[in-house]
Order: C-alpha cells, then structure tokens, then sequence
C-alpha cells in the first residue's frame, strides 16, 4: 500500500453545520462547516475547484494558493477523488452562476485518504463491467447514477410501509432459519443450526398465514433466500420481498389492494424523486387505469393464434408476454393448480362450471401474478383454510406432511379465510427504472457466482 502523503485529522469536536442542499444566496457571509468526500476536482493553477460531496449532493470549494499554507494546497493539489474532508469556511457567490453558492475555506481537515485511484468515475454511467464495480461495491454506489436508482429505491419502501399501514396492515418479523421448505423444491440453502439440519426461509408464507389468526392484516419486508443457479440479469438468490396477508379476503381483494400499493408508489416516486428521474432519463410507467386481468387460458388461447406449440398448462416467456402486453402492468389470473405451491386454494366448482373447456385434469386455482412486460414482479392466491384439503394437497404435491406438523396444529384453531401476495422489491425497482440488471436494484447482490462483498 501506498504510503499516505498527510497524516489525517481526527474529526474531534468538530461537527457539519449545513448539507449541501441547506446552502443558498440566504447563507452569504455566513461561516459555514461541511463535511463530504471529493467527487472531483479542477486544477488551475493558483486555484482548485473541488467538488465535496454528501449524502444529498455536492458543494464547491474555491481554494487558492495565497489564501492557504504551501503544505496545504500541495497537499489538496495531490488528493484523489474518494478522500474525505471537513471545510469551515464562508459562503460566497459562485462567480460562473447567480443563483449558486461556493464555499471559502478558512480550515480544512483532512479526515480520510484515498491511496488508490479509483477505477470508475462517479459522475457518469460507467462503462466498466459490472462484475468488477461490484468487486468494488462501496464505491461503485458513490456513481451518480446509482445514487438517483437508490434515493428513488428509499421511496418506494417508504410509500409501500406508508400505503399498508394506512390500511391497517400490522408490520411483523419472521423468522429466516427454519425446519422445512416453505414451498417445496430444490431452491433451498440448507444450514446447519446446532445439532441439525434447517433452511434459509424461501418466503415467510407459512408465518404470515398463521399471523392473520392474531393480527387479520401483516406485511413484512425482509429478505428471501432462493437456491436458483440462474445467471440471468433478473434472478438473485437473496432479495427483499414485499409480503402482505389478510384475513376474510380473497384474491381479487389482494389484486386491488397490489394495483393501488403500486399506483401510490408511482405517485409518490412522482411527487418526491422528480430530479432524480429527469437526471436518469425515466418515464414513470403510466398506472392512472385499471390494470388488466386476463385468465391464464384466455392468455394461452390468444397465444396459441401465432405459437401453435403452446399448450395450456406450459410456462410462459417473458418475450412472448412483452409482445403482447409491451411495458405495462397487468394480471395473469386463474392458473393451473399443478403450477402453483400447496397452499393455493383450487377454483370452486361453480367457477369451474363456466370454463367449459377446463376438463377435470385441469384444475384452476384462485391465483395471480402480477406482471410488468414479461417480468414477474409478484404472486399471490387464496390460501387453503381447511386442515384436510390443505394435508391432501400436501401429498399430491410430493410432500411429508408430517414436516409441517408445526404449521398444521394450527388448523385445529379454526385458520381464518385469508389471502396475500409476495411483491419483489427489486424487480420492482427494475421495471419501474427500466434497469438492465437486478444486481443495480441492490446494494450488495448475491448470486449463483458471488458471495463477497
């Protein structure tokens, strides 16, 4: 390692006065503190112009060579993007501008030292890899770029918390270790919890079921863990899922509740992040309609006139599904049962009764998903509420109900009628920013092929 070219200075008793964005023409001659990071700096000669950055934005410093110590503006001369200062000086007007203020330093403290240049520039999109940005994550978050995705990323969670407390939603906790799958499958990550063997939790699904017999209405946002080996730009083996459940409701209750959570979104990235769209070049999606609900077989049969190979219980891809729908958000309503966990409740008869064409091997379920073009933001269902049918579909979906014991007592109590969904934080971010990669929509991704930083 480089050896430093200063000793740096304890921060001691000093402390900002002002962020950036507090400073304007009011605060002229006014002596001022300010603490940031250099984000870039123009040498003239006898004067720097340097760039202090905090978390809300950036502020000029004119330094000149006759107003500070020859060691001093060497020393600052020499500095790299990265190191960390704290500034008292005045407020001046910035001569270039008549609406901008720049700070004269009197003292500068030199907190902390970048040895090495970093390998991106924070004021642009870079064009380095992802891979080696996030080799070097902490810096690669300082990008302008990054900071805009993730002060509108601070709104979203906001509104969600702000939109599902307002409608009596209880926030709770789960827990991340557990005995046995959630959902069933491959996609777990096994742990050893003392003398046994126990599971990163895929959802909370099985515990947010069991709240609504306390608390009729929760949510949680929180991470979950997927043992997926996918190397595609939209899968993540850990993320933040937006889970909501409630009792006496159905499906359909849980479509509105979902369509107005992101209509209230949309408002409020609107409302609250305008700068940081205009600095990104985005568009919000246009959610002031109802989003369209179409069945999975409507959806199938209408893909059938140009796809002729699709039959009714396949998957579907997301290209198929962007030609139809381009960016916008709607619901696939009414899917196979065989393609869903469970715990999702089947169609009732009478419903079954009017698909005509539904034969008995093809059971529907009161099921959704939510999606925005041919990305999958979210999932949700009637939930089973009789004990029996919950036990019988557990068996014909390959599972030991006998590991669901803990899960199944519960039954006994009278299990309320409920509904919810599971909304992923980070697709959701990547739809409504139209990111190319979901690693972007987290600080510190974790995938098939990276476990540090």
């Amino acid at each position: 390692m480089d050896e430093k070219i200063v000793n740096e200075d304890d921060l001691g008793d000093l402390r900002r006065s002002h962020y950036s964005f507090q400073l304007s023409r009011s605060n002229i001659d006014e002596t001022v503190v300010i603490i940031g990071w250099i984000s870039s700096k123009r040498d003239h000669g006898n004067v720097l112009f340097v760039q202090l950055r905090d978390q809300f934005g950036e502020i000029q410093v004119v330094v000149k060579k006759k107003e500070v110590s020859s060691d001093l503006f060497n020393t600052l001369r020499n500095l790299k993007e990265h190191s960390s200062l704290a500034i008292t000086g005045v407020v001046v007007e910035q001569k270039s501008s008549t609406d901008q203020v720049e700070i004269k330093p009197n003292e500068i403290k030199i907190l902390s030292i970048s040895n090495k240049p970093a390998p991106f520039l924070t004021q642009s999109v870079t064009s380095v890899g992802i891979d080696t940005r996030l080799d070097l994550r902490a810096i690669d978050l300082r990008r302008n770029y990054l900071q805009f995705v993730f002060r509108i990323r601070n709104t979203i969670i906001n509104s969600i918390r702000e939109y599902l407390t307002e409608n009596y939603f209880v926030e709770v906790n789960t827990p991340k270790m557990i005995a046995t799958a959630t959902e069933g499958g491959a996609a777990l990550f096994p742990i050893f919890y003392y003398d046994r063997e126990a599971f990163l939790a895929q959802s909370p699904q099985l515990y947010k079921e069991q709240l609504t017999m306390a608390f009729e209405s929760v949510f949680e946002i929180a991470p979950i863990f997927r043992a997926e080996p996918s190397r595609t730009n939209r899968h993540l083996s850990e993320a933040i899922s937006i889970d909501a459940e409630k009792a006496y409701v159905d499906y359909r209750d849980m479509m509105d509740h979902l369509e107005k959570l992101i209509q209230h979104v949309i408002s409020q990235i609107s409302k609250k992040n305008a700068d940081d769209l205009e600095n990104l070049g985005i568009d919000l999606p246009q959610v002031s309609k109802s989003f369209v609900r179409i069945t999975y077989t409507d959806l199938v049969r209408k893909l059938q006139e140009n796809h002729k190979y699709i039959r009714w219980g396949d998957d579907i891809s997301p290209k198929m599904l962007k030609d139809i729908f381009g960016d916008e958000f709607f619901f696939i309503v009414d899917w196979p049962s065989s393609t869903k966990p469970f715990y999702v409740k089947t169609i009732t008869e009478d419903k079954l009764s009017a698909e005509k064409e539904i034969s008995e091997k093809k059971i529907l379920s009161e099921s959704f998903d939510l999606m925005y073009g041919g990305l999958e933001l979210s999932s949700g269902s009637t939930r089973i509420n009789n004990k029996q049918i919950l036990i019988e579909n557990m068996k014909k979906k390959g599972l030991n109900d006998k590991a669901f014991e803990y899960h199944l007592r519960v039954f006994d109590y009278a299990v309320p009628p409920h509904a919810g969904f599971g909304l992923g934080l980070e697709r959701l971010i990547m739809a409504i920013l139209k990111l190319e990669n979901i690693r972007d929509a987290t600080f510190y991704p974790r995938d098939i092929d990276r476990l540090t930083p």
